[in-house]
């Protein structure tokens, strides 16, 4: 379908569907909350936000105009393994009910990418959402500190109004932080409404002790600041600025930076990833079928033996087999080459931000083959990377009618009848 001219408008409620995609990715499992809510309450909220995403999509999109992308190209031939496993009902009627998920949350984003062409609209919006939700967390832990601290977590911050665990709470400000130092130095936003983001999100970052977000925070930020540093004086001041930083924080609170960084773990622990190693090689030693390892066994909630895989590759692989695999892999790669490609600017920053924190995070954390933050994050980097659409030139508009020499009036006595 043909794409809108780059100087169209936005609608207002693009953002509100992109917000309530966000709010879809939010999850039902997580900590006690301070006012007990049925799971089944929170799964109404998040899967009706879904549909009503969709709505609002279709609603400001009537006409179905798409934007190409290689990235939602692959998400849709991702539906495929995933059906295919899935109707074998080995993961139950759940799986279906997860494709159809999955369907729904791939649709409305190709009804949102009318209005993919290289701006911050999304980023924005992004920004403004996952506050949002920390702002529910921030509440929860002044309600309530031993509610959003418990020591079933072992003392991370959980949310305590809304069910999150710590990784998602680390991962939503790791985010947002990234985002709002990009967009701070390439000036499209104050110090003051930077601080405001940013210092409440890493008080809270830190306090989840998650530390594949702040890996992925610290080592996103050094590829979307390195790509500026040709080309913006502003990067090169902060990037000397944070060594400089880093390396004084290293020698002075080298100790106490170890503590928060083991959290408490021994060596032995820690070396097996939080026991993680124990369910990957239990996942990898399980006999498959044939159909088993190019398929996958269905959309399920990302575990294996009643533990949580929390590896994107793992998961793709138990769910979705070689094929999601390849496709996943594929996406990644696309995204990633064509940022690479693109001439330095903002929004090359930001998504080399996304797309490196999301490569980071993949290794610990599930999500890559399915409706998840990640591949929310992943398609804000998508809008991010494409290109503004070129308007078509105008085509010559005919005469109404053909122009009348006009005589002189000195000449016209002499005219013949």
């Amino acid at each position: 379908m043909p794409a809108e001219t780059a100087g169209e408008h936005t609608p207002k409620l693009v953002g509100v569907a992109w917000g309530l995609l966000i709010l879809n990715t939010l999850g039902s499992a997580g900590a006690q909350t301070i006012i007990p809510l049925p799971r089944s309450l929170i799964q109404m909220v998040t899967m009706g936000s879904l549909v009503a995403a969709f709505v609002v999509a279709v609603a400001v999109n009537p006409r179905l105009r798409l934007r190409p992308s290689a990235l939602l190209l692959l998400l849709t031939l991702l539906l495929v393994p995933s059906v295919i496993a899935s109707a074998n009902l080995e993961a139950g009627f759940g799986a279906l009910f997860r494709c159809g998920r999955f369907a729904l949350f791939v649709a409305t984003l190709w009804l949102l990418s009318r209005w993919w062409n290289g701006d911050l609209t999304f980023v924005r919006s992004h920004i403004r959402m996952y506050f949002a939700v920390l702002g529910s967390v921030a509440a929860g832990l002044l309600l309530s500190p031993g509610a959003a601290m418990p020591d079933l977590y072992g003392g991370r911050l959980v949310g305590a109004l809304w069910p999150l665990t710590p990784p998602q709470i680390g991962q939503y400000a790791a985010v947002i932080i990234g985002l709002t130092v990009l967009l701070l130095l390439g000036r499209r936003t104050d110090r003051a409404s930077a601080a405001v983001i940013i210092v409440p999100s890493l008080f809270l970052l830190a306090l989840t002790h998650t530390r594949t977000a702040t890996l992925g925070l610290l080592i996103g930020l050094l590829v979307a600041i390195g790509s500026l540093v040709m080309t913006s004086a502003a990067a090169r001041r902060f990037f000397a600025w944070a060594v400089l930083v880093a390396a004084v924080a290293a020698v002075a609170f080298g100790s106490l930076l170890q503590a928060w960084f083991l959290r408490g773990q021994t060596q032995e622990y820690f070396t097996s990833l939080t026991g993680r190693a124990k369910v990957w090689d239990a996942l990898l030693a399980a006999p498959r079928t044939a159909s088993e390892q190019l398929f996958g066994v269905g959309l399920g909630d990302k575990s294996y033996g009643g533990l949580p895989i929390d590896n994107s590759w793992l998961a793709v692989y138990h769910e979705q087999g070689l094929t999601g695999i390849v496709l996943v892999s594929a996406f990644i790669a696309v995204l990633g080459g064509v940022a690479l490609l693109r001439q330095p600017s903002l929004s090359r920053a930001c998504a080399l931000f996304l797309i490196s924190y999301c490569a980071i995070a993949s290794y610990t954390e599930a999500g890559l083959g399915d409706a998840s933050p990640y591949l929310l994050h992943l398609a804000l980097a998508a809008s991010l990377l494409a290109a503004p659409a070129v308007p078509a030139p105008a085509a010559p508009s005919p005469l109404p009618y053909a122009p009348r020499r006009r005589v002189p009036r000195w000449a016209r006595g002499s005219e013949v009848s």
